[in-house]
């Protein structure tokens, strides 16, 4: 603050005891001794300002290399060696106020935007998002539930508006836009390296689109009581299992849209259904907490893994068909784990990922070509979106999308991108930074 200007009225600087008060005229004791020091203080002194009570202004933590300020008489040494000098003028209560509050504003901006979190084992956790991005024309006007690639360049997405959208994420363009669905979208299920796939509701129904196509859906399969949770398609592409909250999973001929077979199991309230590649398995997540493996040659149940604590919210097979992926729903830390499974003949849990402080949404296995060891990442409640190492179960990097609400689905667009979609702020483009190791920017959104 310069010292010519005018600056303030009856402001003292007051350094906090252990056990002791503010002084003859101070208010509550309180103690500060914090980690081996002082921790100053600024007070409106109750002498200079009759019948006002002090207000204090703890400065713990500044660090300001450099810089000088005056307050009184009172020299005082901060923790890193930086020498604060005291010295104030007289003016308005309300200017010292003002400009005091506007300079604080701006520095603890500065703080928060330039500074990165680190967790206790040496990793970087944690960094908030400072860079800007490509923001396109959104996709949806409300909403997105679901998002999924459909090639190298396209996605699809549905949500709460009702609308099944294939866009182009690279260049920010809408390609179609489907209706048909009465209610909100909740999966979608694509045949890759193809302009096909289908889409699940609220309304009961699966719909199959072609984007080759007309505007209208190329089948449609109805058969469940309630909303439509799972939908996988088998690696031939001529199946496809849908599952419901009415405890059923039923397994259709693409072809034909006739359903072939139908199995029910009480409270199996289907949450995510995932075909297992080069296999006639499917994986099927649930809110009885439990996690199932249907054979479907006559769609009866081949294995059960161990419950888990919370509902299992999703799930993901890898590439190879050796390994899977759940989630788990949950509240302040509790629950709000991915657990790495083994498929095969063991079936064994083989590592959990914590982190997570709400449910965990959605988790993809990432490329290989991303990093030197195998790492999954999954989305969660809590705006994070968080890379793990596969094997040892550490977090390698987390990212905050602060404004986002809760993250609800994820997807890997190619090997350096991932599509994450949010309850308040559409799909989120992120790209996997090589420069400073493994790291997630945000670089586009629609």
């Amino acid at each position: 603050m310069p010292s010519g200007s005018a600056s303030s009225v009856g402001l003292s600087f007051q350094p906090d005891r252990p056990a002791g008060g503010y002084g003859a005229r101070g208010g509550r004791k309180r103690r500060s001794w914090r980690e081996g020091r002082w921790e100053p203080s600024l007070s409106l002194s109750r002498s200079r300002l009759p019948g006002r009570r002090g207000e204090r202004v703890p400065l713990a933590g500044l660090a300001l290399g450099g810089v000088t300020s005056s307050l009184g008489k009172h020299n005082f040494q901060q923790p890193h060696g930086m020498l604060l000098r005291c010295h104030l003028k007289r003016a308005l209560p309300q200017k010292v106020s003002c400009r005091f509050c506007a300079v604080m504003g701006k520095l603890q901006s500065k703080l928060k935007y330039s500074t990165y979190k680190y967790r206790p084992d040496g990793f970087r956790d944690e960094r908030i998002q400072t860079k800007a991005f490509q923001e396109y024309s959104p996709a949806h006007v409300d909403t997105v539930s679901v998002v999924a690639a459909l090639n190298s360049d396209l996605c699809v997405s549905g949500g709460k508006d009702k609308t099944v959208v294939a866009y182009n994420w690279r260049t920010g363009n809408v390609v179609k836009r489907l209706k048909g669905h009465e209610h909100e979208i909740t999966k979608i299920a694509c045949i890759h390296k193809s302009g096909q796939f289908f889409s699940a509701s609220r309304d009961k129904t699966v719909m199959m689109w072609d984007l080759q196509g007309s505007s209208q859906p190329r089948q449609q399969f109805s058969g469940h009581t309630m909303v439509v949770t799972g939908l996988a398609v088998s690696p031939d592409t001529s199946q496809l299992c849908t599952g419901s909250r009415d405890n059923t999973l039923l397994l259709w001929d693409v072809g034909t849209g006739q359903c072939a077979e139908r199995a029910s199991v009480s409270r199996n309230l289907v949450t995510h259904l995932c075909w297992v590649p080069r296999e006639p398995y499917i994986l099927q997540t649930s809110e009885d907490k439990t996690i199932r493996l249907w054979d479907s040659r006559g769609l009866q149940v081949a294995h059960i893994f161990p419950a888990k604590q919370h509902i299992q919210t999703y799930c993901e097979v890898s590439e190879d068909g050796h390994k899977c992926i759940s989630c788990s729903s949950g509240f302040g830390g509790e629950g709000c784990e991915a657990t790495l499974w083994d498929l095969r003949q063991t079936r064994n849990r083989i590592c959990e990922y914590e982190g997570h402080f709400q449910t965990v949404a959605s988790c993809v296995f990432l490329p290989r070509a991303l990093a030197l060891m195998p790492v999954i990442a999954t989305s969660s409640h809590d705006c994070k979106v968080k890379i793990w190492n596969q094997d040892s179960g550490a977090c390698l990097f987390t990212l905050s999308l602060d404004g986002s609400g809760p993250l609800t689905s994820l997807a890997v667009a190619d090997t350096v991108s991932l599509l994450c979609a949010s309850f308040s702020r559409g799909i989120r483009l992120l790209r996997v930074d090589h420069s400073r190791g493994l790291e997630l920017q945000e670089v586009a959104g629609f």
